[in-house]
């Protein structure tokens, strides 16, 4: 997806965001929903929190679908 895309996505969109860190040496991704966006970048609210992405960093980024359900856990087994 284009960068000019993630521009015109809605806020609350699920994305998933592709971007440079350690001056450009690795990628990382930011996995969660779009919550706010300035011409300079876009904040994730991802589970461990907001990541702040600058727009110059993105590499790719995409809609995704809502998170599976979570199971429930059955009870513990004891040995």
């Amino acid at each position: 997806m284009t960068l000019q895309r993630l521009r015109t996505l809605p806020l609350g969109t699920r994305v998933v965001v592709r971007y440079l860190i350690e001056d450009g040496e690795r990628a990382t991704d930011a996995l969660g929903e779009l919550v706010e966006r300035t011409e300079e970048q876009v904040v994730i609210q991802t589970r461990r929190g907001p990541e702040r992405v600058p727009l110059a960093q993105v590499l790719l980024a995409k809609p995704v679908p809502p998170p599976p359900p979570r199971r429930p856990r059955g009870p513990r087994r004891s040995a």
